[in-house]
């Protein structure tokens, strides 16, 4: 890792996860939002995990953002991030890799984490328990749905 050269903080770097490359099988997507000076600041001091909770490593490589899954380093999102505010982002789509199919639901969910990351300090224990909660959540309601009752 490396350190800002603005700040005292380090700055992650490719190399400092395992990481995979952005599988063939992807789909792509425009972001309509826009992010502050600090925010972008954050963002570009990357996220190496410190935690087994902390699902995520992150880093930039010029105006680029690659977020990996922690424990497998599969790349999920690339976002390219554009003055205007309209950022190109590359979603992975590899069924083994990553099992969402929408974009509706990947920008909910690009949002949410984008918003936890650019937090400072990030709260990866935050972000965990929200994971846990939306995946009970959703696996009640896809009993439901099968339910005959």
């Amino acid at each position: 890792m490396a350190r800002d050269r603005n700040s005292k903080r380090t700055v992650a770097r490719r190399n400092d996860w395992k990481t995979e490359p952005m599988p063939e099988q992807h789909a792509a997507f425009v972001l309509d939002r826009s992010f502050s000076d600090e925010q972008m600041a954050v963002l570009r001091c990357g996220n190496v995990p410190q935690a087994m909770e902390d699902k995520w490593f992150w880093y930039m490589e010029g105006s680029t953002l690659w977020a990996h899954r922690s424990w497998t380093g599969h790349c999920i999102y690339r976002i390219d991030f554009k003055p205007d505010g309209h950022h190109a982002v590359t979603v992975n789509r590899d069924p083994e890799q990553y099992k969402c199919t929408s974009i509706r639901e990947d920008i909910r969910s690009l949002n949410r984490l984008l918003d936890w990351w650019t937090e400072a300090p990030y709260d990866h224990y935050h972000e965990w328990l929200s994971e846990i909660y939306d995946a009970l959540k959703n696996s009640g309601r896809e009993q439901r749905r099968t339910d005959p009752d």
